[in-house]
């Protein structure tokens, strides 16, 4: 009987051992998973003049200015970049008209420190808060015709050699990496259209 007893006493230990074993827990944890997405990031600008209609030709008289208002703008949710603009005039454009550059643009080369680009080239460092701002290109807006044009000088013009001026904006990114910047000659190169 006693052996009995002994080894109805085990199956029940071992029962009630396998009941509890099968309903213990294990400490465990899991976290939410952290997803990163990276998108993809953007430059964008767009150069807008409203004076002179379509065709943007203008009728010079001798010591009058004439609104000329091309504007550039980076385009809110761009990137911190270079903006330049690039003017570039007529041969004879220099006889007939000046302007002046509207202020806060930097002159990307200016070997006689006059405050003119050698080459035609302004430039100005647009962070996020000036994105969206229409800057103008030209001081008030205007050109002039200089006084001593004469009626003599303006009939001797063609189709082909009226005075031009043409305005060409670019943007390039700000920042080489975390840590540097691109220098404003570097930005300039990076600008410029591949071939």
């Amino acid at each position: 009987m006693k052996k009995k007893t002994f080894v109805l006493l085990l199956a029940l230990v071992l029962i009630a051992g396998a009941a509890v074993g099968g309903t213990l827990a294990w400490l465990t944890a899991t976290t939410g998973e952290v997803k990163n997405t990276f998108t993809t990031s953007n430059i964008e600008i767009t150069l807008v003049e409203t004076k002179g209609g379509d065709d943007r030709e203008f009728k010079m008289i001798p010591g009058c200015t004439i609104e000329k208002d091309p504007k550039v703008t980076v385009i809110a949710g761009s990137e911190k970049c270079y903006l330049f603009v690039k003017i570039e005039k007529s041969s004879n454009f220099d006889s007939f008209m000046t302007y002046t550059v509207a202020a806060d643009w930097t002159p990307l080369n200016d070997t006689n420190n006059d405050g003119v680009a050698d080459d035609g080239v302004y430039y100005r460092v647009i962070d996020t808060a000036e994105m969206g701002i229409a800057y103008s290109v030209l001081a008030d807006d205007q050109v002039t015709v200089k006084g001593e044009v004469t009626k003599a000088m303006m009939n001797e013009l063609t189709t082909a050699t009226y005075p031009t001026l043409t305005f060409t904006a670019y943007a390039s990114q700000y920042m080489k990496n975390n840590t540097e910047f691109f220098t404003a000659a570097e930005a300039w190169e990076n600008a410029q259209p591949t071939t």
